[in-house]
């Protein structure tokens, strides 16, 4: 005890929680009583891998996107998965909420037809929720749920069978468990009656830090609230071990969906890098099943280490 910091000695009992997560609560679907999802995950490697839009950010052409760059050739979300059947060779996307150009009937039918004409699925999508989920004002949650429950509602529409949900900060409040866990609890709820899993992500250090995300899903325990582990994310502390301790955390409550990238660069620009063999074995020894979305994550032109990370990925899955 004496050579580890209360900060080392935490996170050792957060793992030591989430290794006997799954024991404790799996098999009776999280204490509830109810019944957890049963998605058939494919097994075949290349089937197991999507491709994220947000590396194509630049491409995405729809009003108001900021990222775009007017000098590439642009493209309309119905288009993205003819290009990653044509440059990829593969049939899952993850399309992030923002590159929706509507979420109208007329819409999501388009990109329904544009889905079964080059057999792809969605995987997951991922949202952005300006309400925080911990706010302290009652009605500012409310709407994050509502905003959430629609997300899931797009998510049937499209056959997808999860949503990550940002979890936005809140002026005024750190980040909150109780109040996180009551608005998800709503929302899991309501993706439970959908079918749709509801995931958390280990993106912004601030409000999604994976330990806190960890202690949200656990105090939830709903078998439709689970992880979504990025594999660089927790990295951008600058800790390698803290990094690998979060993703372990998070693949033990992770169902369907992962992102994967070798590294990730911080507001300065500073370039992390992590192990991803290392990372390959932390999903394995969890017996995750689910999918692996490939998430590039960097400046520059994002097909050639898109296509770079599928191939290791198929190779540590092989």
């Amino acid at each position: 005890m004496d050579s580890l910091t209360r900060r080392t000695f935490l996170e050792k009992l957060a793992a030591i929680s989430t290794g006997s997560f799954l024991a404790a609560i799996a098999p009776d679907a999280f204490a509830s009583g109810q019944s957890g999802p049963h998605i058939p995950f494919p097994t075949a490697p290349r089937d197991r891998i999507a491709v994220a839009s947000y590396p194509f950010r630049a491409y995405i052409d729809i009003p108001d996107n900021r990222d775009r760059d007017p000098k590439l050739p642009g493209m309309d979300l119905t288009q993205f998965p003819s290009e990653v059947v044509t440059k990829f060779g593969v049939h899952n996307i993850e399309p992030l909420a923002q590159h929706f150009r509507s979420t109208d009937s007329a819409y999501l039918a388009k990109f329904r037809m544009a889905l079964q004409k080059e057999n792809v699925r969605v995987v997951n999508i991922p949202t952005h929720v300006e309400a925080s989920f911990y706010d302290t004002d009652a009605a500012a949650r409310r709407k994050a749920v509502a905003v959430a429950k629609k997300w899931v509602d797009v998510a049937v529409e499209l056959g997808c069978p999860s949503i990550r949900p940002h979890i936005n900060g809140a002026s005024g409040s750190a980040p909150n468990v109780q109040r996180a866990a009551e608005s998800l609890r709503e929302v899991a709820a309501y993706g439970a009656r959908k079918n749709v899993v509801v995931t958390l992500e280990n993106d912004d250090p601030a409000t999604e830090e994976a330990f806190f995300i960890v202690k949200v899903i656990d105090a939830v325990g709903n078998p439709y609230l689970r992880a979504l582990p990025d594999f660089a994310n927790s990295i951008l502390t600058d800790d390698a071990a803290y990094n690998y301790r979060a993703v372990q955390a998070m693949f033990e409550r992770a169902y369907c969906i992962s992102h994967v990238k070798d590294g990730e660069v911080d507001d300065h620009g500073k370039q992390f890098t992590i192990d991803l063999k290392r990372t390959f074995d932390i999903a394995k020894s969890t017996n995750y099943r689910g999918y692996f979305s490939i998430e590039f994550d960097a400046s520059g032109d994002p097909y050639p280490p898109t296509s770079k990370l599928i191939e290791q990925t198929m190779h540590y899955l092989s």
